[in-house]
């Protein structure tokens, strides 16, 4: 039976996918000012939502808060700079490199138990990044790093959002990530701004309001459960990136690219059907 974490991150996966058509679709506009827009609609619905259900705004642990809004601000940035230069399915491959950060750093944050068999299967996903990276001319050493960082501080923030486990409200996990971004973003959004059309401000907001409802979602499915066995269903974002930029984008892949994010999967089936038989065995 899957459970409700699992449910509530495949749910998260899927927008956060439709946001990413949202930011890909505006390639050509300043990075700064998209992620501003994601952060001021993201401040905007997580005050209102929390005035709403008369729930406090600054939380308990606020040392954990404060960095995993950090964390998630640098992810977020280096993580646009790639979408908006690669193909979307290859942008969001890379970036899917954070479950496994997340669960290496968990060992160190949240003292979660990495198992040796665990890391025969991130190998397996990792060498399939690999074929991706390898076998794609139009992925440039530059947006390869800039996914990787992205990917690493999602692990950070990730586990972040685990350390405050139970003691904080889902939204003021949520609220905090824009609360700290805004302010640097403003910032650097006022050293390339341009004014949007209407399509792309209805991009913008949208760009917003899917990535609002993907990250509560994710939150409340990492404080119901372990992150090592639930985060790689992210990975279900792969195949929402392949047929979205097909169908949107036109794009294709060349045949060991695909098999690359083949090795990605079975990597994280793997590892998603080894930590359930030890929860189960757990229990017995």
């Amino acid at each position: 039976m899957i459970s409700k974490g699992a449910k509530y991150l495949v749910i998260s996966t899927f927008f956060f996918a439709l946001m990413n058509v949202c930011v890909k679709s505006l390639s050509h506009f300043p990075l700064m000012e998209i992620v501003l827009a994601r952060c001021a609609v993201s401040l905007v619905a997580s005050y209102t939502h929390l005035k709403i259900i008369k729930q406090p705004i600054w939380g308990n642990n606020k040392k954990a808060l404060i960095l995993r809004g950090l964390f998630g601000m640098i992810s977020l940035t280096a993580f646009f700079y790639s979408l908006q230069r690669i193909p979307l399915a290859g942008a969001v491959t890379i970036q899917y490199l954070s479950p496994i950060f997340t669960i290496i750093l968990a060992t160190f944050i949240v003292k979660e138990k990495t198992r040796l068999t665990q890391y025969l299967f991130f190998l397996i996903s990792f060498i399939g990044v690999i074929f991706i990276t390898r076998f794609d001319p139009r992925i440039s050493l530059l947006a390869l790093a800039a996914g990787i960082t992205s990917a690493f501080f999602s692990g950070l923030a990730y586990n972040m959002i685990r350390k405050t486990g139970s003691s904080e409200h889902p939204m003021v996990v949520v609220f905090y990530f824009p609360l700290v971004a805004f302010p640097f973003v403003l910032i650097g959004a006022c050293f390339d701004f341009m004014i949007p059309t209407t399509r792309e401000l209805v991009y913008l907001l949208l760009s917003g309001a899917f990535a609002q409802l993907g990250q509560t979602f994710m939150t409340i499915a990492l404080q119901q459960e372990k992150a090592g066995g639930i985060v790689n269903l992210q990975y279900a974002g792969i195949l929402f990136s392949l047929l979205l930029g097909y169908f949107i984008f036109h794009e294709t892949y060349p045949i060991l690219s695909i098999v690359g994010m083949i090795l990605i999967v079975f990597g994280i089936i793997l590892n998603f059907i080894y930590t359930r038989q030890i929860a189960r065995s757990k229990s017995t």
